[in-house]
């Protein structure tokens, strides 16, 4: 029992003492904790302005910078103070500092120092760096290749058009982060000599610019070419970091020259605009250094390779007396039979190529093919000592204007200056830049234009040189004399002018572009399902069973709602003529909703006489405005007004004929009305008006007849709705008690009321405003469909010479 009780006080003890030996300890470190202040580290105060932080942190950083500072602490301080100024920089950590002396993003907000010092305490206790063999502090080598957001948008994604980056994602507490360190240094330390941008992204401090490159767990390794980001796979070893490096860059980069397609390959430079280079090397594959060189210059100069070792070049290298024992690099731009430029060395380094291509990267006398390419050849003016003076020639393509091409570019070599720079142009294709320079002037024959740019607006001063140019002796004498005047003189540029943007002529077309926004989409896909990225996936699966569903909903939609679709169609009856019986379905046809939201309108005239009046089908009825030049505008958009509830009736169709072309054809047509009504014993006083404008014909080709309305001044408002209504239903009561009277008397008070023959001693009816003359047109029509209008016959065929006649071709 004595051992018992002994043994279970002796827990307890233990308990007690332990657990205010942490307490203890646990202030301790938070004091520890508290003393750190980033403030203090910088040694400015706390309501210092984001200006005096940065100066604070450059002065001190270029104090205790390790590379400058031998103090054995200048690796510890020099950290510090850049997490100092990392805290402050940021307005959401500064002030969760000022707030909670919080330090970290993973800690929880409002947590207090006490806490905080003692979770430092706890991992320092259970997680301490020493016994996991973690690294004291980050590698200070490491930190030169840190990436934040800001500084990755702005330099990082643009650089990526010049040269890959490779990329890695880490955090602190990551274990396997340490396994691959050893071999990520050695890659980097490979690489980065060739050209390779590389880059750390740290998941605790960058979360932001994580997410942006899709990265959502460490480590992980990106590649990043124009843009576009690409995860690394593998496994994590040299060989294979260096492969995935590789085969980001575009294919075709380097063209495989042999003795069969090297004049090609030279003779190229006139359409790619472009001068050519070709390393001779022993080694049958093209090395990284070489395509990294021809990736970052891919839009200067065109990149070849030759293998020593080819039996099938041979030639080549008794041609231009390569060395064998040394890798060679040659230039050519317009000749091709003598390079430009030359390199030999056994290590060939990439500051070296650099500055070989970089200072041969236009041709002699180089085509402006963009915008682009003119910046940098023609520069805007900065200062007096900066003068550049672009000599431009304006000329054609063709085999014609190839011996002057020619002697431009001899001339150009043999007066090569630093202030002279020497292009040319195609007419054909920058003809707004042509036309801004050569104003009047021949457009076909060659011509010299010395400019000087003065804006990036495009503002130049520039003066042509008199008698164009030919090439022939006399002109380059006297384009060396304007040359010289002009070094002499400034003022000689005398003409100024503003030039538009250029065409891009080596643009791709928009089909070209689209396929290959298409293929790299594709790809994209089939790296994130092949590697079952499936947050970055749900999206683009989200889209795709989105536009599925809707296809097939639609098809399955569009096959149950229409079944009789795919039947055999019944054929129509023949149409027969409509009489005045049909009266009722007329009217009914007249409410039917037009199927268009617009009134189709052509003119009658000699083309469509034909087949818009003679040989019109039973039935159906052509309306014809009658119009002037004059009132041609008001009158059909009034007419398309009134008629266009009226559209949808299949057996009306709406023309329009102008008076002042075929003058004579109304006299003539009402005039044939008139005899006819006077054999008849119908005599009519009334006289024959001289303005046909605002008359409507509603004529029946098939049963020889017209129904006609005139423009009638009633004296009431035609925007009175009341009015309109009444008369409208007045007049229907009196057709109705009329149509039951004969055709005649019928004939004469419907012609009163519809104002087809009104007194032409009216002067009330001759002082109609244009815009009134259609105003009772919906009346008529009403009345046209329900068949109670009347009708003038015509005796003759309206394909009679009598008529036909007056539409002259």
């Amino acid at each position: 029992m004595t051992v018992r009780r002994s043994t279970s006080r002796h827990p307890g003890m233990c308990a007690v003492l332990l657990a205010i030996f942490l307490l203890i300890l646990g202030e301790q470190v938070a004091q520890t904790a508290s003393d750190y202040d980033p403030y203090k580290t910088l040694g400015v105060g706390r309501g210092a302005s984001q200006a005096e932080i940065k100066r604070a942190y450059k002065n001190l950083a270029r104090e205790w910078h390790p590379d400058k500072n031998k103090d054995p602490k200048a690796e510890d301080t020099f950290i510090k103070i850049s997490k100092s100024y990392e805290i402050l920089s940021n307005e959401e950590r500064r002030s969760n500092f000022d707030r909670y002396g919080q330090m970290d993003e993973s800690q929880p907000f409002g947590q207090s120092q006490h806490h905080h010092g003692f979770r430092s305490f706890h991992n320092s206790f259970y997680f301490d760096e020493s016994f996991f063999h973690f690294p004291r502090s980050r590698d200070f080598a490491d930190s030169k290749y840190l990436l934040h957001h800001a500084h990755f948008n702005s330099d990082v994604l643009p650089d990526s058009h010049k040269r890959p980056y490779l990329i890695k994602v880490t955090s602190e507490w990551c274990f396997a982060c340490i396994h691959i360190e050893p071999v990520w240094k050695e890659t980097v330390k490979e690489l980065e000599p060739l050209g390779v941008g590389i880059g750390i992204v740290d998941l605790g401090f960058e979360r932001r610019l994580a997410n942006q490159l899709g990265a959502h767990r460490a480590p992980s390794i990106i590649g990043l070419v124009n843009g576009r980001v690409t995860f690394f796979h593998q496994a994590v070893v040299r060989e294979h970091l260096r492969q995935f490096v590789e085969d980001l860059l575009p294919h075709k980069l380097v063209e495989r020259i042999t003795d069969d397609n090297y004049l090609s390959y030279l003779d190229n430079w006139h359409v790619e605009n472009k001068p050519s280079v070709l390393l001779f090397d022993q080694v049958p594959i093209v090395p990284l250094l070489y395509k990294l060189t021809a990736f970052a210059f891919r839009d200067y100069v065109r990149f070849g390779q030759v293998d020593q070792g080819d039996k099938h070049c041979t030639r080549l290298l008794r041609q231009f007396n390569i060395n064998t024992y040394a890798p060679t690099m040659l230039l050519f731009k317009e000749d091709t039979e003598k390079p430009v430029d030359i390199i030999q060395a056994r290590g060939l380094k990439k500051q070296i190529m650099d500055e070989f291509v970089s200072n041969n990267k236009f041709l002699q006398v180089p085509r402006l093919v963009n915008q682009r390419l003119f910046d940098e050849l023609c520069p805007v003016k900065q200062f007096h000592r900066r003068r550049k003076y672009c000599v431009l020639l304006i000329t054609g393509e063709d085999q014609a204007f190839l011996p002057g091409n020619k002697a431009f570019v001899d001339f150009a070599s043999a007066n090569r200056k630093e202030v002279l720079r020497f292009a040319y142009v195609y007419q054909r294709q920058q003809q707004p830049l042509c036309q801004a320079l050569r104003h009047n002037q021949a457009a076909l024959s060659p011509q010299v234009v010395i400019l000087e740019r003065r804006s990036q607006a495009g503002k130049v001063l520039y003066r042509s040189v008199s008698g164009g140019w030919n090439g022939s002796e006399e002109d380059k004498y006297r384009l060396h004399e304007q040359l010289e005047l002009l070094q002499k003189d400034p003022t000689y540029l005398s003409s100024d002018a503003t030039l538009p943007e250029l065409n891009n002529e080596m643009a791709p077309i928009f089909i070209i572009q689209w396929m290959n926004a298409a293929y790299e989409y594709i790809l994209q896909i089939y790296d994130d399902l092949l590697y079952s990225n499936w947050r970055e996936m749900m999206p683009i699966l989200s889209l795709i069973f989105s536009a599925l569903f809707i296809l097939f909903g639609t098809v399955i939609i569009q096959a149950f709602s229409e079944p009789g679709e795919n039947k055999p169609r019944q054929p129509k009856p023949k149409e027969q003529p409509q009489t005045e019986d049909d009266a009722s379905s007329r009217a009914s046809n007249a409410s039917c909703p037009p199927k268009k939201d617009f009134v189709e309108v052509t003119e009658l005239t000699d083309i469509t006489y034909t087949s818009n009046l003679v040989k019109l089908r039973p039935g159906h009825i052509n309306v014809v405005l009658v119009l002037t030049n004059a009132s041609k505008n008001a009158l059909l958009r009034k007419y398309a007004k009134e008629v266009f509830s009226f559209s949808g009736t299949q057996t009306l169709h709406f023309s329009f004929l102008n008076a002042d072309k075929h003058c004579y054809w109304m006299p003539s047509l009402l005039r044939s009305v008139s005899d006819a009504a006077e054999s008849e014993g119908q005599s009519d006083d009334e006289e024959e008006p001289s303005d046909y404008a605002g008359h409507v014909l509603a004529l029946n080709g098939h049963k020889k007849y017209f129904c006609l309305f005139r423009p009638v001044f009633t004296g009431d408002d035609p925007n009175d709705s009341s009015s309109e209504t009444s008369l409208s239903s007045d007049s229907r009561r009196k057709s109705r008690s009329r149509s039951r009277s004969s055709s005649h008397s019928r004939s004469r008070s419907h012609s009163r009321e519809d104002g087809a023959r009104p007194k032409r001693g009216s002067s009330r009816a001759t002082s109609i405003e244009v815009h009134h003359k259609l105003d009772r047109l919906g009346l008529w029509m009403e009345r046209l469909m329900e068949g109670t209008l009347p009708r003038l016959q015509i005796r003759h065929n309206l394909l009679d010479s009598r008529y036909k006649d007056e539409f002259p071709a």
